[in-house]
């Protein structure tokens, strides 16, 4: 069977940047699973994986604008330190979770710290990075009514 609409899919990965360092990988793990076509995994990747079949291992290069998109300047902020309220030690590295000028939820990470000044950035880890997979699908079926329906699998 191959990849389609509404198809359930296994696959194994390795994801490097351009620089060839290990983002992630399922090799230690269980495959991903994922709905095929509902927006499960970032558009570029789900625009490869159509027609391939159970046992197809191939590469695929996705550009920031199909995986997690440019780096938007303006998700980078200097807050003060009374904006983080109760929290008694900030540091480089932490993340929160916020609301976006639109009031969508969106994760931040403090970036950096100068005396009351704490500079956040919104930006997805991933954003503006090219991303290198190494692709191994492992099984291919029909998705029920019931994950069709739901937009994920059950």
């Amino acid at each position: 069977m191959k990849i389609a609409h509404h198809s359930v899919v296994e696959i194994h990965y390795l994801l490097k940047d351009a620089e060839g360092t290990l983002i992630d990988s399922s090799a230690e793990g269980e495959p991903l699973t994922y709905l095929q076509g509902a927006g499960n995994i970032i558009p570029g990747l789900e625009r490869e994986m159509l027609d391939k079949s159970a046992g197809d291992k191939f590469s695929a290069v996705i550009q920031p604008e199909q995986g997690y998109g440019a780096r938007n300047p303006e998700l980078i902020q200097t807050l003060p330190r009374g904006a983080f309220g109760d929290v008694e030690e900030l540091k480089v590295g932490m993340a929160f979770h916020a609301q976006s000028t639109g009031g969508d939820p969106i994760e931040v990470e403090i970036i950096d710290i100068d005396g009351d000044d704490v500079t956040i950035d919104g930006n997805h880890p991933l954003a503006g990075v090219e991303l290198h997979f190494e692709i191994q699908v492992v099984s291919v079926r029909e998705a029920t009514a019931d994950e069709i329906s739901g937009g994920h699998i059950h």
